[in-house]
């Protein structure tokens, strides 16, 4: 459908209108580079137009130029119900995205100071880069699906795009630096993984073969044609050539492109179209080449004379009047290459029912593993539609068993022995509505970090853009390191996330199975959320649920069956927040109350650890009187998580009760040690416990007022 679409409006679309609006763009990214007036050059350009300190990135824009202006009959002609998506590497063509935004309309739209008119036309000029939407490609842009300044996972993310998406292609701009990251080169065999997994859509990779990276020559560019053929075909990949600088080759290079194309997933070997164009190409001849070429090639011409003609030269070759009328509006002849602004789809609803639906699968999985509970709840949810299960081989010992009655696996769970295609795939489904759990090692999950960082700044932005929400980012952290090995023992992911505050980030440790498979339906119903469920494999041990709803809800619980009726402050306040803590404690608990029948106790669980977090600097923080409630104000406590200790320190920042607060958690052995001998360590043990509940309770310290 692809290819005959794009050589129908080969045939339609004249190429004289396809290079005028390459032009086009050429010009409006150099005029947001180094104009601050005259947008049109509509007199003589002097100093007094040019901006004192250029800002930007030109080096990319003429290739990403070309191929916008390529794809525009394409794009202005698909039919409805098919979708095609532009997607960018580290987004440095943000200059490209916000003319092509212009061109098309798009932009004025969303920003109606940027409408196409002559207003809007010096403010996009003069105004770039603009603070609230920046100087990079940002979800502020409309026509173009970018996520995140991190080099290397466009491909996969892109690949995720079109899971279960007949209906759409999806085009992703690779430089040839980015080609060098791992993420990028796992992405080009791991589209293997996807055989047989469902019916896709279809993805153009486009490498960008500029030949330089930010500092040097890429190495993709130091292998002659051949190796780099070969290098392609090896990776199952049938490349398409084109330099890019005559744009009927070009446009037929895309529809051969296109022809070759298979959906994702499919048997045999898919196009790659490589488009070679020198790194800042059309810049004046004598810097061409250079590495200021990335940037701004040109740094000071309002002060340099030799700088700003070479400008001025630059400027006027391409008579901006031949494409821009003085109201800033695109010429007629540039409007079939162009594709019209569309209105933005509605978006999702919002759920509903949440914790209803998340308390009746925890009552159906009361009692039963981890093992089976959980693995009922993902299936549940994919024969719902629209979801999608992704482990870097390790579904079977997560005890995630998620095969058919003929052991056959699942066609919506995909393993691929990487964490950073574990999380683009499933951010490049979540990104056009669809639902993704990823599950991992809790020890390897800092792999996907920097990802799932850079997705929560995208998500901010898109937030702050008041676009409509999207289906949550859900980690389930399992394999914990309390009962792994040396080298598998790390929870440093919650710890990083944490340090971010961003506001729509949940770290959930629920107590026991039936709470994990309410936790893991609870975050997969929401919307616009980053939750990381951590919780154990092992866990065999299960608590009451009435408290399951406040849980759910606030985050915390005062459970009633290990606390002491009445008012007044207790003499010791347990707290748990995880599955081993929940045991160690309740453990403790029992104990005291049998040994200790006139100690007050109260029994608090913690369920997302954000509720602890400075009242107002997360959405379920706990007010004061509700954190007083739990936490009482003399009353010692002993608080056990499974991650960091310094974590908990952090949330509670200025509220933090001080030397009344003890906290147990995961501390590095620095040495491979036993599981008994690791609980030891970080003051989990019975014994341990129990010396330190009796010295506290035995012992009252003097706390201050």
């Amino acid at each position: 459908m692809w290819a005959d679409l794009a050589r129908r409006m080969n045939q339609l679309v004249p190429d004289a209108s396809v290079a005028a609006v390459a032009d086009a763009l050429d010009y409006l990214c150099l005029a947001q580079l180094y104009l601050r007036d005259n947008p049109l050059l509509a007199r003589p350009l002097t100093p007094a137009d040019i901006k004192p300190r250029p800002a930007g990135h030109w080096g990319v824009c003429p290739p990403v130029n070309r191929m916008l202006a390529a794809l525009g009959p394409l794009q202005a002609a698909i039919p409805d119900g098919y979708e095609l998506h532009v997607l960018h590497g580290a987004g440095h063509a943000g200059p490209s995205a916000l003319a092509h935004a212009y061109l098309t309309g798009r932009l004025g739209h969303v920003h109606p100071d940027l409408s196409q008119d002559e207003a809007g036309l010096r403010e996009l000029v003069t105004g770039f880069p603009r603070t609230d939407i920046g100087g990079e490609i940002t979800p502020m842009i409309p026509g173009h699906l970018h996520t995140g300044g991190q080099l290397g996972p466009a491909l996969a993310i892109g690949q995720g795009t079109v899971l279960d998406a007949p209906h759409r292609l999806s085009v992703v701009l690779i430089g040839d630096g980015e080609c060098e990251t791992g993420t990028t080169a796992a992405s080009w065999l791991a589209t293997r993984a996807l055989h047989g997994t469902g019916d896709h859509g279809t993805v153009l990779p486009v490498v960008l073969l500029n030949g330089l990276r930010m500092g040097g020559p890429s190495v993709l560019s130091t292998l002659s044609h051949a190796e780099l053929t070969a290098y392609f075909t090896g990776l199952g990949h049938r490349p398409v050539y084109s330099d890019g600088l005559d744009i009927g080759q070009l446009r037929q290079a895309v529809a051969e492109a296109l022809g070759a194309t298979q959906p994702l997933g499919s048997a045999g070997p898919s196009s790659v179209l490589v488009l070679t164009l020198d790194k800042g190409y059309g810049a004046p001849a004598r810097l061409a080449g250079t590495p200021a070429i990335h940037k701004t090639p040109l740094r000071d011409p309002a002060g340099v004379p030799s700088e700003f003609d070479a400008l001025a030269d630059w400027l006027a070759s391409y008579q901006p009047g031949q494409f821009l009328t003085s109201s800033g509006r695109p010429r007629p002849h540039l409007l079939p290459a162009l594709p019209q602004a569309r209105p933005e789809p509605d978006g999702l609803p919002a759920p509903r029912g949440c914790a209803a639906a998340s308390a009746q699968v925890a009552a159906h999985a009361a009692g039963r593993p981890f093992a089976q509970v959980v693995p009922e709840v993902l299936r549940a949810h994919a024969g719902q539609g629209s979801f999608r299960v992704f482990s870097p081989d390790e579904l079977a010992s997560n005890r995630l068993d998620l095969t058919d009655e003929d052991g056959r696996p699942a066609p919506w769970a995909v393993e691929v022995l990487s964490e950073e295609l574990c999380h683009a795939w499933a951010q490049g489904y979540t990104e056009t509505g669809r639902h993704a759990l990823v599950a991992m090692y809790e020890a390897f999950a800092p792999i996907a970090l920097s990802l799932i960082q850079q997705q929560l700044k995208h998500r901010s932005v898109r937030r702050h853009a008041g676009l409509t929400p999207l289906p949550s980012l859900v980690y389930l952290l399992t394999s914990l390191g309390w009962h792994n090995t040396f080298t598998h023992q790390n929870p440093s992911l919650t710890t990083a996330l944490l340090a971010g505050v961003d506001p729509t980030l949940h770290i959930l440790t629920p107590a026991d199975p039936a709470r994990t498979a309410a936790a893991l339906t609870f975050a997969l119903r929401k919307l616009d959320r980053c939750t990381i469920v951590v919780a154990g494999k092992h866990t065999s041990v299960h608590h009451p649920l009435k408290t399951l709803d406040e849980e759910l809800r606030h985050g915390i619980a005062i459970w009633p069956h290990l606390t002491h009726p009445g008012p007044g402050e207790p003499n010791l306040i347990l707290a748990s927040a995880g599955d081993l803590p929940a045991e160690a404690l309740t453990t403790l608990a029992r104990r005291l109350r049998a040994e200790r029948p006139g100690l007050r106790l109260r029994y608090v669980h913690i369920h997302d650890l954000t509720a602890l977090a400075e009242d107002g600097t997360r959405p379920l923080a706990l007010a004061p009187d509700s954190f007083t409630r739990h936490l009482g104000t003399r009353a010692p406590i002993v608080l056990a998580t499974s991650g960091h200790p310094t974590d908990i320190h952090a949330l509670l920042g200025r509220r933090h009760p001080g030397p009344r607060l003890t906290v147990l958690g995961y501390r590095d052995p620095g040495r491979p040690v036993s599981q008994e001998h690791l609980r030891q360590l970080c003051g989990l043990d019975d014994a341990g416990l129990w010396q330190l509940a009796t010295t506290l309770t035995d012992t009252p310290k003097e706390i201050p007022a």
